[in-house]
């Protein structure tokens, strides 16, 4: 038995055989041509046949994985009308009179390695993107139809690395578990693996040619692989393998049931979703409501400044589809870790303390005009309720209220029809916390944002990864803070909830229970298995 570790992404076990996928070797000759006119030519048809195929692998990625997965290949469009990288070509036929294939694989790659050596992981994480689509090019330009990566019978694919389109073109039913040697927790292709929700290791540096074909176990619990088991490990993990399936199994047994503990106490539980995609999932996984709609993935899967009319379609879908249940639309949260070319935000040392999400808004008045009009007219289609985040003090809150109350009467003035809204903030900082006597009497709700409450507790930087041995998200001053959220917004009739991380924290959940969270907002995978905890709780035992 051979044993393999690397860094697991998604959990659970993947039982069957192994089958290694190798990328094409592209052979480009360094030959020069006569006349580069037709070269360019061809360059330009390929371009234009990869946008189409990813046009394809957006609209299949949409219905598969969600709208935050099926963006990358949005992108991926986008990038191929990138004068920069497209003008890079062109000078390589149009000046050196080389091939088109011979540019793409030069200029694409030039482009590609300006990524590996920025300093932020994620825009390093994005050379992959390149070189997606340079290989992309190649097929079409060289005229190759690579082979299917899964062969015909379900397997544990392993591979160097897998592009995000060639992850998105997997077929689900043959595919059992991901191995990768290379890879990152912060690549699109991990991402995609967690939506799919895929026992997924990456950084796995033991890989061989060898395994090909041969027996294995993927246990994503324990981050390993395990390469001709021994029977009683099979059995083992067999039997934990079964007691998953089991397990998914009675958790549908809960759809329709009710959020209620032992003693009779009723919580709660909605879903966090990045966009009108996600619709599915609250609905498969029987949320009663959406607690966190990120109303910043709107912005960050455009190329430019969503116009109201594209922003209202957008809340429009989700508010319809789902009445009646609430759905809470969180304000632009832009800054930070999520920045957009187009706003045109200045380099900050240090951005999470920095200028974001209500601070734009409130400096950005017609930008945040435009969203808050949106969501008012949304407002006619089903329950609404709108969310500001990053707030910090009374007048934040009544100075939104001043706009949303502007954008309100220009509506009225052209008979625009709105609905009935709840207004609430998101406490994600102490400042919030400690002050949450004063807001909660300016609105209907508190929404708790634990990730960054936590990070702003503790002076622990969320993105640095050197952080996380001195990370304590049960740290008892973020407890202290939620528990006083939670008296200071019930003692002035608001009711309040949890969407950060936290929420989702089986072994907080019966705490949270005592404290008196009124709602609880969660993945919508991990909406079932909360339920369950919470029919299991009795409050009335101390």
């Amino acid at each position: 038995m051979i044993v393999a570790t690397g860094t697991k992404i998604v959990n659970g076990i993947a039982i069957g055989k192994i089958r290694i996928y190798k990328a094409p070797v592209y052979e480009i000759s360094e030959s020069l041509v006569n006349d580069p006119i037709p070269e360019l030519n061809r360059f330009e048809q390929a371009r234009l046949k990869v946008q189409e195929q990813q046009h394809v692998l957006y609209e299949k990625a949409l219905k598969e994985a969600g709208e935050e997965s099926a963006g990358i290949f949005e992108a991926h469009e986008l990038m191929l009308d990138d004068d920069d990288l497209i003008d890079g070509c062109k000078e390589i036929m149009a000046e050196q009179n080389h091939t088109a294939e011979y540019a793409v694989k030069e200029g694409f790659e030039n482009v590609a390695q300006m990524f590996r050596e920025m300093d932020d992981p994620y825009f390093q994480a994005r050379s992959a993107d390149i070189i997606d689509l340079k290989n992309a090019m190649l097929d079409v330009l060289l005229g190759l139809d690579p082979d299917s990566l899964q062969g015909t019978e379900p397997s544990i694919l392993v591979a160097e690395d897998l592009a995000p389109s060639e992850t998105v073109k997997l077929d689900k039913s043959l595919l059992l578990g991901l191995i990768t040697r290379e890879g990152s927790s912060n690549s699109h292709t991990a991402i995609l693996a967690r939506s799919m929700n895929l026992p997924t290791l990456i950084q796995c540096k033991d890989i061989r040619d060898s395994w090909d074909g041969k027996f294995a176990i993927l246990d994503g619990y324990n981050s390993c692989i395990y390469i001709e088991p021994t029977q009683d490990l099979i059995d083992t993990l067999t039997a934990k393998h079964n007691e998953d399936l089991k397990k998914e199994a009675l958790l549908q047994e809960l759809k329709g049931k009710s959020n209620t503990t032992i003693d009779g106490r009723t919580v709660r539980v909605y879903a966090n979703i990045g966009g009108p995609s996600d619709i599915g999932a609250v609905k498969v996984n029987d949320a009663e409501g959406v607690g966190l709609f990120r109303s910043e993935f709107v912005y960050l899967n455009s190329s430019e400044d969503p116009s109201e009319e594209a922003q209202f379609e957008a809340y429009k879908r989700v508010v319809e589809t789902l009445a009646p249940k609430l759905v809470i639309i969180r304000t632009c949260d832009i800054g930070a870790d999520k920045t957009i070319d187009y706003m045109k935000l200045d380099k900050e040392e240090n951005p999470a303390l920095g200028y974001r999400a209500i601070r734009i808004c409130l400096t950005r008045k017609e930008f945040f005009k435009r969203q808050l009009r949106a969501l008012l007219r949304a407002s006619a289609y089903g329950n609404l309720g709108i969310m500001f985040p990053m707030i910090i003090s009374l007048r934040e809150v009544r100075e939104c209220k001043e706009i949303l109350a502007e954008c309100k009467r220009e509506l009225e003035v052209k008979g625009v029809k709105m609905g009935h809204i709840e207004l609430g903030i998101m406490i994600e900082t102490p400042a919030a916390a400690l002050c949450a006597d004063e807001l909660a009497e300016e609105v209907d709700f508190f929404s708790l944002g634990t990730n960054d409450l936590t990070q702003y507790t503790c002076a622990i930087d969320r993105q640095n990864a050197k952080l996380e041995p001195f990370a304590d998200t049960h740290h008892p001053a973020v407890l202290k803070l939620i528990k006083m959220t939670v008296d200071a917004g019930h003692r002035h009739n608001t009711w309040v909830g949890i969407c950060g991380e936290l929420g989702a924290d089986p072994t907080l959940t019966e705490t949270f229970l005592r404290m008196g969270v009124d709602e609880l907002s969660v993945n919508p995978k991990s909406v079932l298995p909360l339920r369950k905890i919470i029919r299991s709780i009795d409050l009335s035992k101390e």
